[in-house]
C-alpha cells in the first residue's frame, strides 16, 4: 500500500508543532489544514485524537467529527472534557448529531443529551422518535424556504439571512402559510432570474419529496433516479419537516453494503467496528448462522447414509462426491450474488422470476455441460494414462459424473437465483440467501442427485 508524500510531509510537521506544546501554534496548524487531512492524522495519532479536535475551532471540529468512523467519535467524547463535548454535539447538524447517537447504549444517550442546548435537545429527541432506519432519523430541520408570493429579491436576502445555518442551500424550498411543500427551486433558477421576478413565476410543481416514514433504502433510490444533491422531507399531510442530503444517503449505501456482504458471507450483520464488537457479541453473531448450517450439513449426512449400500457396492463413486458437491455450491453461490447484486440495484424485481428463471435454465445448463465435459475428459485421461484406474466400466462411470455435474450445476443456478427472489416475496433480507446458506442447501440435494444418476446409470453394472 502507497503512502501519499504530501501526507508523510504533513505528519512530520505535526509531530514537530505538538512536541512543541505551543497550543497557539498547534490550532493554527491545525485550523489551516484540509478537513480530510485532520482526519487523516486523527487516525496516524490516535494517541493525540483530543487534542486534534480541541485544538480545532469549533466548527472545524464538527466538520471533522462527522466524518470520522463510528470507533474514533466514540474515543474522542470519552476523553473529551464534559464542556467540550457538549460544545462539540450541539455544533453537530441534527442529523450527524441522530447518526452518532443512535448506536450508543441509551444510558449513555441520556447522558449525552442532557448536555444539549434546550433547542437542540427537542430537535434530536424528535428525530429520534422517528422509527430506526426511516428517512427520519436521517432529516436535516434546518433549511431555507420561502413563499410562492416573494420577489427573487426577497428570495437572495431570505439566503443571506438564513443560509449559513443551513446545511445547503443548492435548493429554495417553497411552502404555503400552513407549511405545506408546493415546489423546490434550484438556486441557479433564482439567481438568473430577474428581482422582481415572483417565485410563484419560477415554480413548476414538478418536485420529489420523501415521507419521514419512509425506509432509508428508498431514500438512496430516490437520489439515485432524480439527480439530487438534497430532497425534502415531509408527513403525512405534506407538511415540510427537514431536508435530506446526498452525504448521509452516500453514508446509509455504504452501511447497507456492508451488512449485505456480512450476510452474504454467512453471518448476522455487525452493528458496530469488527475490532470494537465484544466478543460474547461477535460469537452471538456468528453462532446462530453457522448453527443453523452445520444442521443443514448434518441432512448432509444423512442423504449419505441413505444411499450408504451404492457407496459400498461402488466405492468409486465416493471419489467424486467433493468435486460433485462444491461444483453445485459453487454454481449456486455465483447465481445468488449475482441475483442479490441485480435486486439491490432495482436492475430486477421478483415479477422477472420467469426472466431470470429462463437464464438460469439455460446458462446453468451450459456451465454444468462445460464442468461434466472437462469430468469426462479427466476420468478419461487418467484411466487411459494408467495415472488411475477407475475399473472396466470407467467410461460408464465417466459418464455418469459428466451428467451428474450438468444435473447439479443446474440445479445450483436455480436454487441460486430463486431463493433471493422468494425471500424478498415473502418480504425477507434476499442477502440471507447467502453463499454458505445456498451451498449447503446444494450440498444435500446435490447428494440425491448424484446417486439417483448413479443408479439411473450403473444399476445392473455395478449395483
Amino acid at each position: 500500500m502507497s503512502v501519499d508524500p504530501e501526507f508523510i510531509s504533513l505528519q512530520e510537521q505535526f509531530q514537530e508543532v505538538i512536541a512543541s506544546e505551543d497550543k497557539l501554534a498547534i490550532q493554527e496548524f491545525l485550523n489551516n489544514q484540509n478537513i480530510s487531512d485532520v482526519a487523516n492524522l486523527v487516525y496516524e495519532n490516535s494517541d493525540y485524537e483530543s487534542q486534534i479536535i480541541s485544538h480545532l475551532s469549533i466548527h472545524r471540529a464538527a466538520s471533522v467529527f462527522k466524518i470520522l468512523d463510528l470507533s474514533e467519535q466514540k474515543k474522542i467524547i470519552q476523553n473529551l472534557p464534559a464542556f467540550k463535548s457538549a460544545e462539540l454535539l450541539n455544533e453537530l447538524p441534527a442529523d450527524d448529531r441522530v447518526a452518532f447517537l443512535e448506536v450508543l447504549p441509551n444510558n449513555v444517550v441520556r447522558e449525552l443529551i442532557k448536555t444539549l442546548d434546550p433547542d437542540e435537545r427537542k430537535i434530536t429527541l424528535e428525530l429520534l422518535g422517528y422509527p430506526e432506519n426511516s428517512v427520519g432519523r436521517l432529516m436535516n430541520p434546518d433549511y431555507v424556504y420561502v413563499y410562492e408570493y416573494n420577489t427573487v429579491k426577497e428570495v437572495i436576502e431570505t439566503i443571506r439571512r438564513f443560509g449559513s445555518n443551513s446545511e445547503t442551500v443548492d435548493v429554495i424550498y417553497v411552502i404555503n402559510y400552513k407549511g405545506e411543500l408546493l415546489d423546490d427551486i434550484r438556486i441557479r433558477d433564482i439567481i438568473l432570474a430577474q428581482p422582481e421576478v415572483k417565485v410563484s413565476e419560477l415554480m413548476d410543481e414538478r418536485f420529489i419529496s420523501l415521507n419521514a416514514t419512509d425506509d432509508q433504502e428508498l431514500a438512496n433510490e430516490a437520489f439515485k433516479m432524480n439527480n439530487r444533491v438534497a430532497l425534502p422531507v415531509t408527513d403525512n399531510q405534506n407538511i415540510l419537516l427537514g431536508i435530506i442530503t446526498i452525504d448521509d444517503v452516500l453514508w446509509i449505501a455504504n452501511e447497507e453494503f456492508s451488512e449485505d456482504i456480512q450476510k452474504i458471507g454467512g453471518t448476522e450483520a455487525l452493528d458496530e467496528p469488527y475490532l470494537d464488537i465484544s466478543i460474547f457479541k461477535l460469537l452471538k453473531k456468528r453462532a446462530s448462522w453457522l448453527t443453523l448450517l452445520f444442521i443443514g450439513e448434518m441432512l448432509t449426512a444423512s442423504a449419505m447414509q441413505f444411499f450408504q449400500s451404492e457407496i459400498e457396492s461402488a466405492t468409486v463413486l465416493a471419489l467424486f462426491i467433493p468435486l460433485i458437491m462444491s461444483s453445485g455450491g459453487n454454481s449456486g453461490s455465483q447465481a445468488s450474488t449475482l441475483i442479490i447484486q441485480a435486486m439491490a440495484l432495482n436492475e430486477l424485481t421478483i415479477k422477472d422470476w420467469w426472466k431470470v428463471m429462463r437464464r438460469e435454465l439455460i446458462t446453468g445448463f451450459l456451465l454444468g455441460l462445460i464442468l461434466g465435459l472437462i469430468g469426462l475428459l479427466r476420468i478419461t485421461i487418467w484411466q487411459n494414462l494408467h495415472i488411475f484406474d477407475y475399473g472396466e466400466h470407467w467410461n460408464i462411470i465417466a459418464l455418469t459424473i459428466c451428467c451428474s455435474l450438468i444435473g447439479i450445476v443446474l440445479w445450483g443456478s436455480l436454487m441460486g437465483s430463486m431463493l433471493p427472489m422468494i425471500l424478498k416475496r415473502f418480504k425477507l433480507d434476499p442477502a440471507a440467501s447467502s453463499a454458505p446458506f445456498v451451498a449447503t442447501l446444494v450440498d444435500v440435494t446435490g447428494i440425491v442427485i448424484y446417486f439417483s444418476i448413479a443408479y439411473l446409470f450403473l444399476k445392473g453394472v455395478l449395483l
